[in-house]
């Protein structure tokens, strides 16, 4: 007899069944938090990131206002980086100081560029490391769920035929509950590993593309770093 509706499907699964059902559910819940909150969070850091961007492309040069303003934005990478490699300026650089702070004691940034180069990768580093906080249980959830229906459709397709051993009968009637059982699992299985697979393939190309721009800046800052340096050595010497 057909089932009318899905908690009658439901009320007819075994124990195994249900306990396998409900692992599942729990892989797909969490899952679903995971891809809500990374969505949110994504779209803040890009938020930041442009706001960020467009400040500097305004003025790149008065660096202090810059920084002020830098400091309310911290989910931007970029921001993390500027001010990760201004905070190991010296104070005398050109800029931060005025023309009459700077003498020819002012520590020399091209010897420093190969310095500030891994101190802005290794805060890259870390930004990509807390964007990719919580993506590898997606990428679990998408290689196991499968495989736990998979077990389900196993385990039930085995009771359907020793229901069939039982009742000595290989009819539809016979047969029908136990794959239908068994099929249930595949598709949990199914339903929570698609949209983790979707999600964590999402994830992962917005952090690439954030990596991609937040490098473009770095080398774009640290060229503006060296140009700065060495205008100010050319009129210390003048």
């Amino acid at each position: 007899m057909p089932f009318a509706n899905p908690s009658e499907l439901l009320g007819s699964l075994g124990l195994l069944s249900i306990v396998i059902l409900m692992i599942l559910s729990v892989f797909s819940i969490a899952s679903w938090g995971i891809i809500i909150n990374k969505f949110k969070q994504f779209q803040q850091i890009n938020k930041e990131e442009l706001r960020f961007l467009q400040l500097y492309e305004i003025n790149p040069v008065d660096q202090q206002p810059l920084r002020n303003q830098a400091q309310n934005y911290t989910l931007s990478p970029s921001s993390m980086v500027y001010l990760g490699v201004t905070d190991r300026l010296p104070s005398s650089s050109n800029l931060f100081g005025t023309q009459q702070e700077i003498d020819s004691k002012n520590t020399d940034l091209v010897a420093k560029r190969q310095y500030l180069e891994k101190v802005a990768q290794h805060i890259i580093q870390t930004q990509i490391n807390q964007q990719e906080a919580y993506l590898p249980f997606l990428a679990t959830t998408g290689n196991l769920t499968p495989f736990i229906g998979l077990l389900g459709t196993v385990l039930g397709i085995i009771n359907a035929f020793g229901e069939i051993g039982v009742q000595g009968s290989a009819s539809i009637a016979a047969v029908a509950p136990g794959v239908s059982e068994a099929l249930v699992a595949t598709a949990a299985g199914l339903f929570a590993a698609i949209p983790a697979v979707m999600a964590y393939n999402f994830f992962l190309s917005k952090i690439r593309k954030m990596t991609f721009r937040v490098e473009a800046f770095t080398i774009e800052f640290l060229n503006t770093l060296e140009e700065s340096e060495k205008t100010c050595e050319v009129e210390v010497a003048q």
